[in-house]
């Protein structure tokens, strides 16, 4: 099953730390709605610019797309 990355964008001087933060309300959610999800993420991309992501199931995604918001997604692949 294909795998999709819902992504939330911060920008400014604090971006990576707001991202990082974020990523904690991810990971409440997950346990607070008892999903089956593990991946989770946040990383700078530029100076002002940073990440927090979290990667669901494509079956999973529309009800969690409500929920939460996220600014974009794309499909998750597995960096090597």
């Amino acid at each position: 099953m294909r795998q999709l990355k819902l992504i939330w964008d911060f920008r400014g001087p604090d971006a990576l730390k707001i991202a990082e933060h974020h990523e904690i309300h991810l990971k409440e959610y997950i346990q607070l709605e008892k999903l089956e999800l593990n991946i989770t993420g946040f990383e700078a991309l530029t100076d002002v610019h940073a990440i927090a992501f979290l990667v669901v199931t494509e079956a999973n995604m529309k009800p969690i797309r409500d929920a939460l918001k996220p600014h974009r997604g794309q499909v998750y692949a597995i960096q090597d």
